[in-house]
């Protein structure tokens, strides 16, 4: 295999996953808001999409619709669609963020700990650790 195969080969590997993850994130995040109270949505109209287009992306932006603030996170790759919340939403989202924040450190540091244990000396569990 020539080396420059070998490098456009390493470098479309290493694109299509940054890409994938991205992709997660997006979806991750779209289930955070939708679970805040968020409301999806689709970009059906080539009016919608052309507006769509033009906004932040991926990003959760503030902006005034009909004279009131609301909360809005556009995404024209992934679902083709925008997320608008009011403040109350905002707020929801944000301390489940936070909440999610705080679990996620509390799992790496307990896996860390794991590593880091000798448990064998205690022998075997006979029953389910909850």
């Amino acid at each position: 295999m020539r080396l420059s195969t070998l490098v456009y080969s390493s470098m479309a590997f290493l694109i299509a996953g940054s890409i994938g993850c991205a992709t997660m994130i997006a979806k991750d995040k779209e289930r955070q808001l939708s679970a805040a109270g968020f409301q999806m949505k689709l970009a059906d109209t080539s009016d919608k999409k052309s507006h769509l287009s033009g906004l932040q992306q991926r990003k959760l932006f503030p902006t005034k619709m009909q004279s009131k603030l609301v909360y809005v996170y556009a995404d024209a790759k992934g679902c083709n669609c925008i997320y608008v919340g009011s403040e109350a939403d905002y707020q929801r989202y944000q301390r489940m963020a936070m909440v999610k924040r705080e679990i996620d450190e509390e799992r790496a540091t307990a896996e860390l700990d794991e590593d880091s244990m000798e448990w064998g000396m205690w022998g075997g569990w006979y029953r389910p650790i909850y």
